[in-house]
């Protein structure tokens, strides 16, 4: 099992902590250089003040001009090396979290690769989307800050109090008190708007879901008319999300005030009881009283950083989680051990085989599920809407696993092929196939790599996609849009299937793959199967009996279960369902689904 599907032994995800920070990986010296840097950083800053009071004691008071250089130089050569421990710090940490999103990013996008069907039902796309992008980048600033800041503000108060109270100690219990007040204050702050930073992140995956939905489905959105609605629903989304963001920031920016107020109160205090000790006790200097004055600016901003490292570490920790849940997430299907590298044959056994989306409750959507077919065989399947075609063909090819029973291809389980193997060999052109961006070929390489020229060029034939590549201008190098959007229906079901018998599978399904196209295409396209894969077995789902009429056999489904199997000529004899089927179509010219048939949405 791999790092990314890897859980503890109690079966209980690795914490979210530990989960991300195995991402580091190669960025764990610059994670490592980045506080050593802001160490020094804060070390010569320190000494800043600590010089410059000597500067003020021993050179400027006296009138003693080489003190004054003296300890000028050394205040520059303070201030250049912090210089050089700032940039170097900046850029090993940018460095160090670039590096972590970037591994996180792509451990997600390969973990989910690896999910199954079922995996992938449990998050909707807009959800991962907003995982991979925002919530990571979140996760990033995070990072660079506690690489930096959360290293140099815990040193530079610690550093400045320990200055102070070598300093003078009496007056540095001013900043003790003010310290108590801010931190309290802080405190409530960062609880009040850790609970509205919360709720903000979940607000982004309906921002992105109306984004994605609206875009992808554009031509629908202006086909019905439906631009307006569609940007009311958006501006909605949007505006829940504005409104939350106000009412954390309202709180977060209370930092500011309250920092300058506790500041003012501490310079005020200082001023009054420093000027005392120097004029009446003449306990204090006045280089010791300007570097006090020097400490408690540093005090109390790094009392203000580590307040707003909170605030960040509050708004990534939910953004960290929902990416731990993502690489947690362990793939309900992975190969077995010594996974079988070879498909025999195409027989296809479904061995009392019962299965259900959501294992271990709701109701079957297939129950006791028993066929045999031979390899070669072409088998219809018909039935209601609802009924299982589609779950039925997905547990061959293993999109899913089974409940009860076997699913055998070539007379071995599936859940013992290597999914890879079975899967070149168990060629699916889902209900919902898609074209991705880029020419036709490459579309075709899909189903084989390497392909040529001439093997795409058969594989249309055979699909009768010849017929329209070949008016295009620029033939098979024509570009598909995204989702292939610039071909109709018909046209992107046929290059899918191409794409399909480039496998040269031993099992081929098509999911309702010829709707879109016309009876005579349908009867090409069957025609060219039995020419030229006469030793695939396929199995083809279909709305339509004249699609299925010549199978060898034909299977009809009702409410996930087997109503009837055998020639067409058989079910008209014995098969109530299909008859009633048949009988619609060819008489009525309607769809085969009777009013007292329906079911379900197919899944």
């Amino acid at each position: 099992m791999t790092q990314t599907a890897q859980t503890e032994r109690t079966g209980r995800p690795v914490g979210t902590v530990r989960r991300l920070a195995g991402y580091i990986r190669q960025y764990k010296l610059p994670s490592i250089l980045t506080p050593a840097c802001m160490a020094g950083e804060v070390f010569m800053e320190m000494l800043i003040p600590f010089v410059m009071a000597s500067l003020i004691d021993k050179g400027i008071t006296p009138g003693n001009v080489g003190e004054v250089i003296r300890y000028g130089l050394i205040m520059l050569l303070c201030a250049f090396a912090s210089l050089a421990f700032g940039v170097l710090g900046g850029r090993f940490g940018a460095k160090a979290s670039t590096g972590f999103a970037a591994n996180l990013r792509n451990g997600m996008y390969e973990t989910i690769q690896r999910y199954s069907f079922a995996n992938i039902d449990k998050f909707s796309t807009a959800g991962l989307i907003t995982r991979l992008t925002t919530d990571v980048t979140n996760v990033q600033n995070a990072y660079q800050m506690i690489l930096r800041i959360a290293v140099r503000a815990p040193l530079t108060f610690i550093s400045a109090m320990i200055m102070c109270f070598a300093t003078n100690a009496r007056l540095s219990s001013i900043f003790l008190i003010a310290v108590v007040f801010l931190s309290l204050c802080l405190g409530l702050i960062v609880k009040m708007a850790t609970k509205r930073f919360s709720e903000v992140f979940t607000r982004y995956d309906d921002v992105n879901a109306s984004v994605q939905e609206n875009v992808s489905a554009i031509r629908v959105v202006k086909a019905f008319v439906r631009e307006e609605y569609e940007n009311s629903k958006f501006s909605k989304a949007a505006e829940n999300l504005y409104r939350l963001f106000v009412r954390a920031e309202k709180i977060v920016v209370l930092n500011s005030p309250l920092m300058m107020l506790v500041v003012y109160v501490c310079i005020i205090m200082l001023s009054w009881l420093g000027a005392r000790q120097i004029v009446v006790e003449g306990t204090l200097t006045t280089g010791e009283l300007t570097s006090m004055f020097s400490y408690v600016m540093s005090v109390l901003m790094s009392l203000m950083m580590l307040s707003m490292i909170f605030v960040m570490l509050t708004m990534s920790a939910a953004g960290a989680r929902r990416i731990a849940e993502v690489l947690s997430e362990e793939p309900d299907i992975e190969n077995p051990e010594n996974p079988v590298m070879r498909v025999p044959s195409g027989d296809i056994d479904f061995d009392h085989v019962t299965f259900a989306y959501k294992q271990g409750s709701g109701e079957a959507t297939l129950k006791d599920i028993d066929l045999h077919i031979r390899s070669g065989e072409t088998i219809g399947i018909i039935g209601g809407t609802g009924s299982g075609k589609s779950s039925l063909v997905s547990l061959i090819s293993r999109l899913y696993d089974v409940r009860e029973g076997a699913v055998r291809v070539g007379g071995v389980d599936v859940r013992k092929y290597d999914l890879e193997v079975l899967r070149d060999n168990v060629s699916v052109v889902l209900q919902k196939n898609v074209l991705f961006a880029g020419t036709i070929l490459d579309n075709l390489r899909w189903g084989k790599e390497d392909a040529t020229l001439e093997e795409c060029q058969a594989a249309c034939r055979a699909a009768c996609a010849d017929e329209f590549i070949d008016r295009f201008p620029d033939g098979y190098e024509t570009r598909i849009e995204q989702g292939g959007n610039n071909v109709s229906g018909g046209q992107k079901q046929r290059l899918c299937i191409a794409r399909a018998l480039l496998k040269s599978p031993k099992v081929l399904i098509l999911d309702d793959s010829t709707s879109a196209v016309d009876t005579a295409t349908d009867a090409k396209i069957r025609k060219a199967f039995r020419e030229v894969i006469p030793g695939t077995t396929k199995l083809i789902i279909a709305q339509r009996i004249s699609s299925v009429q010549d199978a060898d056999r034909i299977l009809v489904l009702e409410n996930g279960e087997v109503n009837g199997f055998g020639t067409h000529e058989e079910l008209l004899e014995n098969n109530e369902i299909y008859r009633e089927i048949y009988t619609t179509q060819t008489e009525g010219g309607g769809d085969f689904d009777s009013p007292d048939r329906k079911g379900g949405d197919e899944v």
